[in-house]
């Protein structure tokens, strides 16, 4: 009965190449537009994630996501180091800076300063010069698609040239010199990336009364940064969030207060949709169409089991092909832009689930709207006409 259904199936090669590119359409649209979104909501909290070190991340209690800066005085820095817990805590300084171009254009650019002493919460990847060269008189260190990209040079045949090791940029009418190029996980807004001392950082940036963005902790051995950040938020009165919990604090802003979900999940909502009409109405006429072989089938003793079986074997088919399809297309895809352009897109094995159970439904669906009619077969149907 398996070979039946299988011959069944590939019989007519019209219907069925429609049903298997309704569903690889169907799987490429859902993987690649949620792994377009994961990749987005990546890069929220992408400079969370490039500062390693750090356990905890404290800052002030208004703070809805990274980017979010509300200044802390800089006495609070020792508050946290006076915390039972606290290995080391160092100073962090983020903001965005204007970098003056050399066509009087100005580029906003998001500028951290590091702890003068330790350099905590640098670049870990140094594509030119290294971390400890930020000691030097005006020292900063840029990311690489910043320096070929928005803040590279133009030279006079218009082509682009990017900036490095010992050219100069103005940062807030400061000057400063390019010291090393590194590389860092893509921000949202995709501006350049700069950093320097912390000491330097509130140099260039307006004076303001409060400077202090984040403090990072690091926790003793034995202490968890779950409990060195309740014991800094109950001490301090600020709030304390270890890196999975910022990181989620600054999803839930996006999710929460930007319409990127939505976006998104109409696209998903639109290729599943497309799926299903595709896939099921095929299927159903494809059902249709062979319901003589299956009444003949039925006359010849098959049961209403084996029919269903057969159906059911058909739909699983070609929802396997077409899922295997539509998957390795979005991940050739990925591979093609690549992780770090200004495309995101990253691909999880919880997409492929996703798409996988996405694809179930579609084909259960199929299979559900032809059961009936094989259901209510009567065997007597292959005598007529």
């Amino acid at each position: 009965m398996i070979y039946v259904a299988l011959r069944m199936l590939t019989g007519d090669r019209g219907k069925y190449f429609g049903i298997v590119m309704g569903l690889t359409f169907a799987s490429f649209l859902i993987t690649q537009q949620m792994a377009i979104f994961v990749g987005l909501m990546t890069r929220t909290y992408g400079f969370i994630t490039d500062s390693a070190l750090a356990d905890v991340w404290v800052m002030d209690p208004k703070v809805q996501f990274v980017d979010d800066i509300k200044p802390l005085q800089d006495t609070q820095l020792l508050r946290v180091r006076g915390i039972e817990g606290v290995e080391w805590a160092v100073p962090l300084y983020k903001g965005i800076l204007k970098a003056r171009l050399d066509n009087g254009n100005f580029q906003a650019c998001n500028v951290v300063g590091l702890d003068d002493a330790t350099l905590i919460g640098g670049p870990a990847t140094m594509i030119e010069g290294a971390l400890a060269d930020l000691r030097r008189a005006d020292g900063v260190i840029i990311d690489e698609a910043g320096a070929k990209g928005k803040l590279a040079r133009k030279g006079p045949d218009g082509i682009a040239i990017p900036l490095k090791v010992g050219s100069t940029v103005e940062l807030n009418d400061h000057r400063a010199v390019v010291v090393g190029i590194c590389r860092v996980s893509r921000t949202f807004q995709s501006q350049p990336v700069v950093y320097t001392t912390y000491t330097r950082a509130t140099t260039f940036a307006p004076m303001e009364r409060k400077l202090l963005s984040f403090i990072q902790a690091k926790a003793r051995p034995g202490i968890t940064p779950k409990e060195l950040a309740s014991r800094i938020a109950k001490g301090t009165t600020l709030a304390a969030y270890t890196k999975p919990e910022f990181e989620s604090l600054t999803i839930s802003y996006f999710m929460k207060y930007t319409g990127i979900p939505i976006n998104f999940g109409i696209a998903v909502l639109l290729g599943f949709l497309v799926g299903t009409a595709i896939a099921g109405q095929t299927f159903y006429n494809f059902t249709l169409e062979n319901l003589k072989h299956f009444a003949a089938l039925k006359a010849m003793g098959a049961t209403n089991g084996t029919l269903l079986v057969m159906v059911v074997l058909q739909a699983l088919l070609v929802g396997g092909i077409g899922y295997g399809f539509g998957t390795g297309l979005a991940a050739m895809f990925g591979r093609a832009v690549g992780t770090n352009t200004e495309l995101a897109f990253r691909l999880p094995w919880q997409i492929l689930c996703g798409t996988g159970g996405a694809i179930a439904v579609i084909c259960t669906f199929a299979a559900l709207l032809s059961l009936i009619k094989v259901i209510r077969l009567e065997p007597a149907i292959v005598f007529k006409g």
